[in-house]
């Protein structure tokens, strides 16, 4: 009797961890990122802490079935064999310069179709001096007021897939004031209160937007000052669909749309 009972505990045991195994490989299935080919480059000013949000994404990533190239040199850029092979890039690089040979590399690719994702200032602060990077991103940081301080961020299209069945929701970091592409489909804004910027009061800036450069998909979140901000929910979850998106550029047809503020005479 007891060996019958230890021999079902066994088969029970096995059961669920196939059950489990299953159900991850189901998920890593049906993630875009499967077999997706993915350069992830970090570095720059190291306040935005991009070897910690390294560590939160890359392991995310290869958890859904992606190959992760991880690289801490812009040089990478110009390794023809290397971005020929790519679906993805990720840049995490606040600051910093980058070379007329390397941003070629960098541009030329997401023209072709490989997609870019990025947040805060990894793609958002980058390379002060080169504006065609600035017009692929569809954004330059300009400001913060305040530093770290308490704001809210509203969900502004409930219909697009980064966004949906998402709630407004709180963050206490950096609220980014940005130059942005008027053309860039906003998916979420905050408003400034005007407590650190009287001038500013009320107004209403994007911090979640997606736009096309080139066939290439380009997704930007300006949360993610510290890897803690990734603690929010939302914004662990807007970045993580973010990049699914932005990693099928080579596959689907572009999202092609114009939704200029002004409006047409």
């Amino acid at each position: 009797m007891l060996v019958n009972k230890r021999i079902i505990l066994n088969v029970s045991l096995l059961i669920m961890v196939l059950s489990i195994s299953t159900s991850i490989n189901a998920q890593k299935s049906d993630s875009p990122l499967k077999d997706k080919k993915v350069l992830f480059v970090y570095g720059g000013w190291n306040g935005h802490e991009p070897e910690l949000t390294r560590d939160i994404f890359v392991p995310w990533m290869k958890s859904e079935g992606a190959e992760v190239h991880v690289s801490d040199n812009l040089d990478s850029y110009t390794d023809s064999t290397l971005m020929n092979s790519l679906d993805l890039i990720i840049q995490i690089w606040t600051m910093g310069e980058i070379t007329n040979e390397q941003e070629k590399g960098l541009l030329n690719a997401v023209r072709r179709g490989v997609g870019l994702a990025g947040w805060h200032g990894g793609i958002g602060d980058a390379f002060r001096n080169n504006v065609e990077f600035q017009f692929m991103v569809g954004g330059q940081w300009v400001a913060h007021p305040g530093n770290v301080i308490h704001y809210d961020v509203n969900i502004i299209d409930h219909d697009d897939k980064v966004t949906k069945g998402l709630s407004d929701f709180h963050m206490h970091s950096e609220q980014y004031y940005m130059h942005v592409d008027p053309n860039v489909k906003v998916l979420a804004t905050t408003t400034f209160t005007g407590e650190h910027a009287s001038w500013i009061d009320g107004a209403i800036v994007p911090v979640v937007w997606k736009k096309m450069y080139g066939k290439g998909r380009v997704f930007y979140s300006s949360l993610g000052h510290v890897a803690k901000d990734f603690d929010v929910p939302e914004a662990l979850e807007i970045m993580k669909r973010g990049i699914r998106w932005s990693s099928v550029s080579l596959y689907e047809e572009p999202e092609m749309w114009l939704s200029p503020i002004y409006p047409r005479k």
